[in-house]
């Protein structure tokens, strides 16, 4: 299995409803797994395939519409985030410095330039810089050292 097809099936499980995705071919084994709220069901495939495909979620009735309220943004969040966000680019790991002992790529305040690194986010055991999108003020950092984030998650709000 290539690169570009594994992360194309961590996008594609990220943007789905599912919360664990287990794939195998060849001897090699693919295990995606996320946190969610919601009981969601798959139906299992009846013969083995030769493409990787992620069946539809079935989920029980009203429970789009509850899905749907929960991803709405409450009242005034969208003030706070009032700025350019950037989000992240894939599901990993967000660490702000290249290092433990190490100062943060950036803090609340700095002036940053479009491209420049703000943090890493790890997954699967390689380090990919996010860069800004945008030149202006670092107005605030969405996520902790250390936290899980999911794709297109915000990241940072530069004004």
């Amino acid at each position: 299995m290539k690169v570009e097809q594994v992360l194309e099936l961590v996008k594609a499980v990220s943007d789905s409803e599912l919360t664990e995705f287990k794939y195998e071919e060849d001897g090699v084994k693919l295990s995606l797994k996320k946190t969610s709220d919601k009981i969601v069901q798959v139906p299992a495939p009846a013969a083995p395939m030769a493409a990787p495909v992620i069946a539809p979620a079935v989920m029980p009735a009203g429970a789009e519409a509850q899905a749907a309220e929960a991803a709405a943004p409450a009242e005034g969040e969208n003030d706070k985030s009032a700025g350019n966000v950037v989000k992240s680019p894939l599901v990993g790991t967000f660490y702000a410095a290249p290092a433990e002992d190490a100062e943060p790529y950036v803090k609340v305040g700095d002036s940053v330039k479009e491209g420049q690194v703000l943090a890493i986010v790890e997954a699967m055991k390689l380090m990919n810089e996010i860069e800004s999108d945008f030149t202006g003020t670092v107005k605030e950092i969405l996520v902790e050292n250390g936290q899980g984030v999911e794709f297109g998650q915000p990241l940072f709000v530069i004004s």
